[in-house]
């Protein structure tokens, strides 16, 4: 059933239908259950299974109304199985929310020690099957999972990257969005898509050739919303910069190419690419280079020749536009170079000291 059921109309259909039934979140449930690998991920789906169970207990276990009985000589009725068995499935959920809200702490550690480094981050969203993983392993050369299937990311996965300007930068794969995702999952996840809250550039990839590309990325920009990246579904952002790559570009008809073509051509913020057959894929570099590398000034600094360390720095991290020799510093000669630095760099040089 493509919607939510309760736990009476699943019995219900169930007794009169004769076969088993699964709603959207049961099955959504099943194929996360089947996808997560690492510990993170099997984590969340562990937990989202439970609270999606909690209610449906008494649907198929008859025994689940037998009582145990009281403690000592008090008597009683005791307690039903099913009260026991929804106790411990609530133990087990803090202990899952306690070791989740533990990996929120260290993912927000990691965080801040990649902001010191610091390293711009280039996070890639969208909805599940756009082609994300595809593009990840394109870009940083890695072979995360990439398979035409639901849900076939569910770990972040991080790579370092290099583009024009800037010698290093952080690309991270998401988890990918789908319509009506369950509550269950949404909490669950947010460990993961805090991720999204820290780029620099968020790269919205679109299944551009899918008909229902345009509810897609409503429901992208949703979420993205909900965590506070957008200030709503028409995408307007609230700090940070997002750039729609129109993705599976190859598998257009020439007709509707040519249409999409010329929409892209009059928004900078959309680049065609198919990541595929690595169409637009240069485009992309450059592009991300250029907005990485957008608030770069141009500074001047005298620097002893005999300091080997500084220069190679300055020539791996900024666009040196002149070097010239036979200048003095601290005595010694020296060369004076004017380098264009972003703003990030100029105070990670500054930091360095003398």
């Amino acid at each position: 059933m493509d919607g939510a059921l309760s736990p009476i109309q699943q019995r219900n259909l169930e007794d009169k239908l004769r076969r088993k039934v699964i709603d959207r979140t049961g099955l959504i449930l099943e194929i996360f259950g089947e996808r997560a690998s690492t510990a993170e991920g099997r984590l969340q789906v562990e937990l989202a299974h439970l609270d999606y169970q909690q209610s449906r207990l008494v649907r198929s276990w008859t025994h689940l109304e037998r009582q145990r009985g009281g403690f000592g000589f008090l008597g009683g009725p005791g307690e039903t199985q099913i009260e026991a068995d929804r106790r411990l499935i609530r133990n087990r959920m803090a202990k899952l929310r306690r070791d989740l809200e533990q990996v929120r702490k260290t993912r927000e550690l990691h965080r801040k020690r990649r902001g010191r480094a610091p390293w711009p981050v280039i996070a890639l969203v969208g909805y599940t099957n756009a082609g994300k993983s595809t593009l990840f392993n394109h870009m940083t050369g890695a072979d995360v999972m990439a398979e035409d299937l639901l849900f076939a990311t569910l770990d972040p996965t991080m790579r370092a990257i290099s583009l024009p300007g800037v010698e290093k930068a952080i690309l991270s794969d998401t988890v990918g969005f789908i319509s009506d995702l369950p509550t269950q999952l949404v909490a669950a996840f947010r460990a993961t898509l805090e991720e999204v809250t820290s780029a620099d550039i968020i790269l919205h990839v679109r299944d551009i050739a899918n008909p229902d590309s345009a509810m897609q990325k409503a429901q992208v920009l949703s979420v993205l919303a909900d965590l506070g990246v957008t200030n709503g579904e028409e995408g307007e952002a609230s700090g940070v910069p997002i750039i729609e790559v129109w993705n599976k570009w190859d598998l257009l008809d020439d007709e509707r190419r040519e249409e999409l073509g010329g929409l892209a051509q009059g928004d900078p913020d959309i680049l065609p690419l198919s990541a595929q057959t690595g169409f637009g894929f240069d485009a992309l570099v450059e592009l991300l280079g250029q907005r990485l590398t957008g608030d770069a000034q141009l500074h001047v600094f005298t620097i002893p020749s005999s300091n080997g360390q500084r220069l190679a720095w300055l020539y791996a991290h900024g666009e040196v536009l002149s070097d010239e020799e036979g200048g003095q510093s601290e005595g010694e000669p020296a060369h004076q170079l004017k380098v264009r630095l972003t703003a990030r760099e100029y105070g990670r040089y500054l930091a360095m000291g003398s």
